[in-house]
Parts: C-alpha cells; structure tokens; sequence
C-alpha cells in the first residue's frame, strides 16, 4: 500500500453500501472499512477487496467491525444491543471480532475497531470483568497480526475509557477517536476528552452533531453535516495537530439517504482541505 501523508484525508464507508470507485471520487486515496455484521468475511470478500483497492490504489487504515442486532435509536436501546455488553451474543460477536482481524490481516490492514458499548463504570460488574477478558482476548488475537484494537469514544467520559484501557493492560489497545460522539451521547467536551485519551488515539473520525435535548434523557443528539455542529471542527483539527496525531482524517456521515451522505462528505473533504490549508 502507499505512504499516507499525515492527517490525510480518509473517508469511513461500508463494504455492502459503498463503491470504492466512488469513494475514491470524492478525492480521497484512504478511508476506513466498515463491515456490518452481515457482511460474509470469507476468502471471496478478501479477494474482491484486495483486486478492488490494488486497482484503484487506495489505503485501508482500519476494519471496522459491526454486529448484527445493533441499534442506535436511543440510549436504552445502544445500552441494551450494542456492542460487547450484551451477553447473550458475546460470543458471536468476539469471533466476528476475531474474523475481522483475520481479514484485515489479509488485506494488510494494520488495526482493527468496534464499538464495545456502554462500560460500566464499577470494575467490580460482572459485565465489566468479563468485558474486559473479552477484550483481552481480542488484543491478543490482534496481536498475533501486529495489528491494534481501537474503541470507539463516545457511549462513556473519557476517564471510564482510560481507567478501562489501564485495567486491560495490552500494549495494542487503542482509541479511535469520534468527537461527535461525545456529543451525541452527551458524556463530555470532544477537545477536552482528547486530551486526556491522546496517548492512545490511533485514528479519528471527523464528524459532528449537536447534544442531546435537554428534557430528554434517552435521547441522542443529532448528527450534523461536518461543520455544521457542535464540535468546532477547526479546534479539533488544531487539537490532533497539537498532540502530534499523524494518522488519517477518516470523514463519516451517517445519514440515511445515500445521495445525501456522499454529498456531505464531499463537502467534508472540501472543509477539511480548507481547515488544513
């Protein structure tokens, strides 16, 4: 794969839902791949993938892992199907985790990333404990790779997620940074949270959205095109810039309607090419 230049533009896009002709289109040569959890990760989607990106030329920095069941309609509903805090489809789950890296691996892929879900915050909880063997494990399988596992930010303060990440002790855990997401979840300032998790940030999303409503408590905030929200884009890049983060900016917008996401984000390229300089 080629060198990328520090803070490349990148795009996150979805293996059942984008074309990579038309995700490099947008002017982008990098990105993230996310792969929902109905996406066969067999020797046939390593093979499409691996003539698909020598074709076109274009860098993988990260597989990002989904589950089937998930939902994001509110907080109660995140809580209860997302990640790897639902017991009853940990184990499912730990070996799609497992799958994942296989196949990043033969995509010379070098990190893997999830969303693990709400981490309680008593290391004594019975989720906790075995959250974080689950993770434990999936670090060591990476590993075995030279690849790191990345969370996603957000569904908890920063300083949960980096007392979690001192009570997993393996070298090759990292973040993946979402600054709208702690937005989204209301659980703390993007800028702030950075800071405090910036020695285990591996990669980013740019993304933004508001907080959630005020007199509703199991309500997300809403996503944003990138500019267009909370965040304050300019400080965030700024902030990457001033903790010595040399990874892509990965670009993701969620919006439902497919004409609507390619349009923002290439607005987003634009942005961030004029927020770079």
């Amino acid at each position: 794969m080629q060198l990328l230049d520090p803070l490349e533009i990148g795009v996150m896009f979805w293996a059942e839902r984008d074309r990579l002709v038309e995700i490099k289109s947008l002017g982008v040569r990098c990105g993230q791949l996310g792969v929902a959890g109905n996406t066969e990760l067999n020797g046939a989607f390593v093979q499409d993938w691996k003539a698909a990106l020598d074709q076109e030329q274009f860098t993988l920095a990260t597989l990002f892992c989904a589950y089937n069941g998930e939902s994001y309609a509110d907080a109660p509903t995140v809580r209860r199907t997302v990640g790897f805090i639902p017991r009853a489809t940990r184990a499912e789950r730990e070996h799609r985790t497992l799958a994942g890296s296989d196949a990043a691996a033969q995509l010379g892929i070098g990190s893997i990333a999830t969303h693990i879900g709400f981490v309680p915050e008593d290391p004594s909880d019975p989720d906790y404990v075995a959250v974080r063997e689950m993770v434990r494990r999936v670090c060591d399988h990476a590993a075995k790779h030279k690849q790191t596992f990345a969370l996603e930010t957000g569904q908890e303060p920063a300083h949960v997620l980096l007392k979690f990440f001192e009570d997993v002790g393996r070298p090759n855990l990292r973040v993946n940074f979402d600054p709208a997401n702690m937005i989204l979840y209301g659980t703390g300032d993007p800028i702030e949270a950075l800071r405090v998790l910036a020695p285990h940030v591996v990669s980013v999303h740019c993304k933004d959205g508001d907080w959630p409503p005020k007199d509703q408590p199991d309500a997300l905030g809403a996503e944003r095109p990138l500019g267009q929200g909370s965040v304050g884009i300019p400080r965030f890049v700024q902030t990457l810039k001033d903790i010595g983060y040399a990874g892509i900016l990965s670009i993701e917008r969620e919006a439902e309607n497919q004409g609507e996401r390619i349009r923002d984000i290439r607005m987003a390229v634009g942005l961030l090419r004029r927020i770079k300089g």
